[in-house]
Order: structure tokens, then sequence, then C-alpha cells
């Protein structure tokens, strides 16, 4: 078995939105904190180097919209900036001094307390001969690294972009441009591959030397997929292990119990999936690696005979200490990503104060898997976001949609040449025509109807928050994609709080009644299994009555999977949590699936 990768924190931030995170790395690499940010919107990309260059007193030169390539310039120069801003942060840190609340001083105290480093830290404290205790602080100093600043592709964004109204090649496509923005960036990260298997976008990778291992078998710039289950990582880590591309990290995300985009998946629960990961890892990595030993001598790249380390990591509803170490050490996992509480966290990611207020007086039902997204995935949403507001406020106005200023989502051509977005003004008044003028019974058109008018310009309301945060765009109106686990964050919090309650050291928690992670994903399996049901009665767009009857039978199996390790899980209210799966295994059995 690998041995597990080092890393300061066994925590990091995943991409939230395509704001929410979009400076992160300014906020919490120089702790050692990893976190994703998202290159989806160039546009907001190249406003934020503008913000950040005049801030920090850096050069800063336009890269206009009309310029060749310009979406891969602006990630690249945006990425480059980052990483220069963050080793001066790390060198001042290096350079400072052990004194109370000093930035070196918080990068130790923010350490867990198993880390080799913290421990040497403590030691050090400890130390009363002077010239004993300066050497200790030198090596400390020595040990101080950045935190990664990780990027991510949705891999299905990546709408085809046009010149003089001609198409133009692969390669300026929207993801294929940010993977070559990120290719040419001095990054020494990862690219976290999401949303699905996009083969154009795979086979454009092998076009850059960083995605290999150099002749120390160093790879600069590392792959990590995004995955619901082992075998989407088996399938997706074959197709791309055959073009001579590793991939150092399997990402696995609950599908439902998550912020942003819910990627539904067949009623597997997240511990069965983890334990499959658990059990075949090493299997998983000896198939990968024969397969891509073969494909780097096919092109007369370096490859040692001992594999690649890989990652496993998970993110998804975590929300307590007890269920961070459970995961990582019964799963055997190098991390978790903890993502909506850190919405709580205004030094780090960005929400405006507007919209933090309204998270904080968010009801349950306030924070609804919704249909707005124009990717036609389900989306968390927040019922009273500015973007919800201005939405309902056009429609009430007779004038439905959005002008589509962005186009990320331009990808429906049922009554257009050229593609469109779903939450354009465009599509939306043309398709409540077409559905005005069938014979629809009035209880599906009504729905039918709702379902087009809920699609929300999300590419561009995303940025809402920091472009009001950083006072780019006052008349903004955000939206923002909690997951269901920002109920249980009501409270405003520093990085340094968030941090002590992710390692035992405080809870930031408003109840002690908060559902056990598997319980609450559990949950939402049903719900929305039985939303599901209820549509297909409607003659909606539905699984199949097989398909349902597989989901029905894999809640079923992960609820006793959870029985079995109950004891294991909880060291306390182990009685509450067997008592909970039952009356949701009863819910299960008792559901009608005829569809």
């Amino acid at each position: 078995m690998q041995q597990k990768t080092s890393m300061p924190h066994s925590f990091y931030i995943p991409v939230m939105g395509t704001g929410f995170t979009i400076d992160t790395p300014l906020f919490v690499a120089k702790y050692g904190i990893s976190s994703v940010i998202s290159l989806v919107d160039d546009v907001l990309i190249e406003q934020m180097r503008k913000f950040w260059c005049e801030k920090s007193g850096e050069q800063y030169e336009p890269i206009n919209s009309t310029q060749e390539d310009a979406r891969a310039k602006r990630i690249t120069a945006y990425l480059n900036l980052l990483q220069k801003l963050i080793n001066k942060q790390i060198s001042a840190i290096k350079n400072g001094v052990f004194q109370p609340n000093s930035e070196l001083t918080n990068y130790f105290e923010m350490l867990a307390a198993s880390n080799p480093l913290k421990k040497s830290y403590e030691k050090m404290l400890a130390e009363k001969n002077s010239e004993e205790k300066i050497k200790l602080q030198e090596k400390l100093r020595d040990g101080v690294v950045a935190g990664r600043i990780d990027v991510n592709i949705m891999t299905k964004v990546d709408a085809v972009n046009y010149s003089n109204g001609q198409p133009l090649p692969y390669e300026f496509c929207d993801a294929a441009a940010a993977l070559r923005g990120y290719a040419t960036s001095n990054l020494n990260s990862m690219v976290v591959l999401s949303a699905g298997f996009n083969p154009h976008l795979y086979g454009y990778l092998p076009k850059f030397v960083d995605f290999f291992p150099d002749d120390n078998s160093e790879i600069k710039k590392k792959v990590c997929l995004k995955v619901s289950d082992y075998r989407s990582a088996a399938v997706q880590g074959k197709y791309l292990a055959k073009r001579g591309i590793w991939i150092s990290e399997y990402r696995i995300e609950s599908p439902l119990n998550c912020g942003g985009h819910a990627f539904i998946n067949d009623g597997q629960l997240l511990g069965p999936i983890l334990d499959e990961f658990r059990r075949r890892k090493d299997e998983l990595i000896e198939t990968l690696h024969e397969i891509y030993k073969n494909a780097l001598i096919g092109i007369r790249k370096f490859c040692t005979d001992i594999p690649q380390k890989v990652r496993i990591t998970v993110q998804g509803g975590v929300g307590t200490n007890a269920e961070h170490e459970f995961l990582l050490k019964h799963y055997e996992l190098d991390g978790a990503g903890w993502g909506t509480p850190f919405l709580m966290v205004p030094e780090v990611t960005n929400v405006d104060d507007v919209t933090l207020q309204k998270l904080m007086r968010a009801r349950p039902d306030d924070v609804f898997l919704s249909n707005n997204s124009p990717m036609g995935v389900p989306f968390w949403n927040l019922r009273n976001s500015g973007s919800e507001e201005a939405r309902e406020e056009r429609i009430k106005n007779n004038k439905p949609g959005s002008v589509c200023v962005k186009g990320y989502d331009r990808f429906n051509q049922e009554f257009t040449k050229k593609p469109v977005c779903l939450a354009s003004r465009e599509y939306q008044s043309l398709k409540i025509k077409s559905l005005e003028s069938s014979d629809l019974p009035a209880e599906k058109l009504a729905r039918l109807k709702a379902d087009v008018l809920s699609k929300s310009c999300i590419c561009h309301d995303l940025c809402g928050g920091v472009l009001i945060k950083r006072n780019i765009d006052l008349q903004a109106t955000p939206a923002i994609c909690p997951g269901p686990n920002i109920i249980n964050f009501k409270k405003i919090a520093t990085l340094k709080e968030m941090v002590d309650h992710i390692y035992g050291r405080c809870s930031l928690l408003v109840s002690s009644e908060r559902p056990h992670v598997f319980i609450k994903e559990l949950q939402l399996q049903i719900n929305y299994l039985r939303q599901e049901m209820k549509d297909a009665s409607l003659g909606l767009s539905a699984r199949s009555q097989q398909k349902i009857m597989e989901v029905k039978n894999n809640l079923i199996d992960g609820i006793e999977y959870y029985r079995t390790i109950a004891q294991e899980l909880l060291q306390e209210q182990q009685e509450k949590f067997l008592q909970m799966l039952e009356e949701l295994r009863a819910e299960v059995e008792q559901l009608n699936f005829a569809v």
C-alpha cells in the first residue's frame, strides 16, 4: 500500500461557485491550506486580476476580450499573479517572529495536534535554553510551505466560441481554453476536473508537458478527478492513463449533500462508496500504472516502475471533527473538503454582507434543491438571494429570462441554429410560446412552464457576491449555492475559529441535534426520489421503473452497511443513529415505486 501524501492540513477548501473562492488562496495558502478556484468565468478573473494588481501595487495591463486567445491569457496572467503574491506572503512569514498573533505563530497554531510540525512547535515553546530554542525556530521556518492554488474546470461547460459568425477550432472552446490557461501558468498544483467525462478535453491534456513526469518523476501539474463512485474513477482513469496522464487524486463527492450542482447517482450512499475505494485502491493503482507505463514508453516519456502517488479524498456535508476524523481513519483517506461552512468566514470567501445576513437567518426550507441551473442539473439555492428576487421580478413584469452576458452555458439549439442558454430571455420566450400552443393537461403545462422560468443566469450571478464585496459592481444580483449543511452554521467566524472547529478545538454548530453526515445524505436521497416519483405521476421526465427499483435496493443496502459499522462510527448516540436508520429504512420500503 502507498504511503499517504504529506500535506500541512487534512482538509482543503473546494471550489464554490465561480466567485466565492476566486481569491481564497490569497487568504489561506500562507497557512498551508489548499483551496480551489473556478476557471469558468474569465471576465471575473480579469476583473479580479485588475483589483489585486491595484491593491498590491503590481503593474496591470488589460487583456481585452477581443485579443486573440484572451480567455487562456487572462487565466494564465491571474494564476501567475496569485502565485507571485503568495510567494511574497510565504517569504514574509518565514522571516517573521514567533510572537502572539504573528503570521508565523498563526501558521503553527492552526495545525492539527497530530501534525509532526505542531509537535515540533510545542517543543520549541517549551524549550528553556535560548540557543536551542533559536535552532528549533529555524527548523520550523524551513517547514513552512504554502497551500496549493488548485483550479477547477467543469468539463461540460465547454461552449463553442465564434469569430465572424464561424465556430473556432476546439482548442478555443471554453473548457479547453481554460485548461490551456492553467497549463501555461507557473503553478505547481492540481487541476480538478468535474461535471463528467469529456473525451475532447481529456484528449487535449497530453498537449502540455507539465502534465507528464520530468526526469525526477515529478509532475508539475497534477490531475484530480471529481467522481461519484469507484467505477467512474476506474473508467476515466484508464482513459487518461492510455494517453499518458496520471490521476493524482480522486475526489469523491456526495451527490446530494454538497453545495452547487448535485450530480445524482443511483442511490449509492457515501459510506459504501468510500469503502469500495478503501478496499480496491491498490488494485486501481496497479491496474492504471501498467496502462500508464506502457503509454509513456510509447511516447518516449520517463516512467519509473513505482506508481505515482494517488490521493483519495472526500467532500460533501462534513460538519464535525468526529465525522472528519472517522472518514479519514476508517476509509484511509488523505483529506476531506470543507466547503459550505466556509461561506460563514468572510476573510476567506466572497459573500456580500446582505447575502451573509440572509444565510444567518435561513431556515431549512430556505435552502432548497432547485431547477435554476441552465445545465439541467439540480442546483442548491437560497430562496431569497438577490438573483432569485431579480428572476421573480422579471417574471412579474412579463420579461422572464436574462440577457445572456457571458454565455458560458450556451448549449440549447431547440429553436435556434446558434446555441443559446436556457436562462436567456430569447430561449424562455420561445419555449413558453411553444408550450402554450401545445395540448397539454393544465397541471403538466404549469409544471413545465415553471421549470422553464426557474432557470436563472447563474454564470453571471454567482460572481455577484465578490463584485459587491470588492466594490466592482454594487448593482449585482448575487446568487449563492450553499449545501444544506449551512443551516448548522449560523455565526460569522474567523479562519482560525473554523480551523479550530474542524480539528475539534471548539464547536461552531448552532445545535447538537444536527443529523450525522451519513443520515443527512440518506434523507436527501429519499426526498429526491419521492419528488421524482411525483414528477413521474405527471408524465414528466423520470428514471425508469427498473432504475427506481435499483435506487431503492441501493438505499436499503447502504442502510444495512451503516448498521454494521455503527459501533465503530459512533462512540456516543449510537442508539439514536440506529433508530434513525430504521425509520428511514421504513420510509424507503413504504414508498410506491411504480411509475
